[in-house]
């Protein structure tokens, strides 16, 4: 049994005594110490990786207590009448009992939320949630920030807008907060903004992960094109025809994949031919007209010019490690 594992089993049965590595070992974990929450200052090093783990926490909510409790910071507690508005992303995972949630669409209506679901909140939406009194519930939340997630929800991958999600891997995701929770708990992790990005990333991946059967057909019609033009680098390429492969409509087709990938199929292709060129021209002693009949481009004129109009400097220059200015090349977008 893993130490998250014995996080999750502890947080789901309050009280319960656990034996560990058949030692006698019992623990007991009193609801104090299973609530706690840790809000950290948001520091230069911490947004440079893209994710910042702004804050988390645990809730333990019993029938009948009061929600939320004591003790959070002004500018995050609220009141079901009134509901609040926050300055970041926050996921707020349901593990057991049920409540209800609105914001700013549903009005005086609101949805049920159940264990095994998920509620986002988006910055700058107004929202309200709460736990029913007759249940209770117990939440792990966790609060985000970075340029990553900005970009994330641009692709449409996250939500721009409060939600409620239904994680396709609930178990994962419950041990990958409990580890993020961990860190927080530890004095040394909340130093560590590397390790946060890195916990908080696998968070965000696994409430957008999706499972086989979800998928839109126009959804899985891009994921599998992506994975086809990656193998296809050196033939001549027709989009729509490709979207014939698929079964879709190309039109349709069209637009999702700018949608998810931020590019027109043709323009995504192109890129991973040059990202290919880019390898091959920095490591091996190929021609250029090589590089470009392996790749599929008419000529090396072609490749060198939107090898230039990518990166910054010529295919010549690139062999040679003649980096501009400032170090590295464009980036994909």
């Amino acid at each position: 049994m893993s130490e998250f594992e014995l996080i999750s089993i502890l947080e789901l049965r309050p009280g319960l005594n656990v034996c560990v590595d058949h030692n006698i070992q019992f623990l007991r974990m009193s609801k104090v110490i299973q609530e706690f929450a840790r809000y950290l200052a948001i520091t230069s090093e911490a947004e440079a990786w893209g994710v910042v783990v702004r804050a988390g926490g645990r809730i333990v909510n019993e029938p009948g207590e009061s929600y939320p409790p004591a003790g959070h910071p002004a500018d995050h507690a609220f009141a079901w009448v009134n509901g609040r508005v926050l300055g970041g992303w926050q996921a707020v995972v349901i593990t057991a009992g049920e409540g209800e949630f609105s914001d700013a669409r549903d009005g005086a209506l609101a949805r049920r939320v159940v264990a095994g679901e998920v509620i986002w909140v988006a910055p700058g939406h107004w929202h309200r949630y709460r736990p029913t009194p007759a249940s209770g519930w117990t939440e792990h939340w966790i609060e985000f920030g970075g340029e990553t997630i900005k970009r994330l929800v641009a692709a449409g991958v996250l939500p721009g807008e409060c939600q409620v999600l239904k994680p396709v891997r609930m178990d994962a995701l419950k041990s990958a907060v409990a580890g993020l929770h961990l860190a927080l708990q530890e004095r040394s992790g909340c130093d560590q903004p590397a390790e946060l990005a890195a916990l908080g990333l696998r968070v965000l991946g696994l409430l957008t992960a999706r499972g086989p059967q979800n998928g839109a057909r126009l959804e899985r019609a891009v994921r599998r094109a992506e994975w086809l033009l990656a193998e296809r680098l050196g033939e001549a390429s027709s989009m729509p025809e490709l979207a014939r492969e698929l079964g879709v409509n190309y039109a349709g087709f069209r637009r999702e994949f700018r949608r998810r990938t931020g590019l027109a199929p043709r323009q995504y292709l192109l890129n991973l031919r040059l990202e290919q060129a880019q390898r091959l021209i920095g490591s091996t002693p190929y021609t250029l007209d090589a590089v470009a009949v392996q790749l599929g481009f008419s000529s090396a004129f072609h490749l060198s010019a939107a090898f230039k109009s990518r990166y910054g400097l010529s295919p010549a220059a690139w062999r040679r490690g003649l980096v501009p200015a400032g170090g590295g090349t464009r980036t994909r977008f």
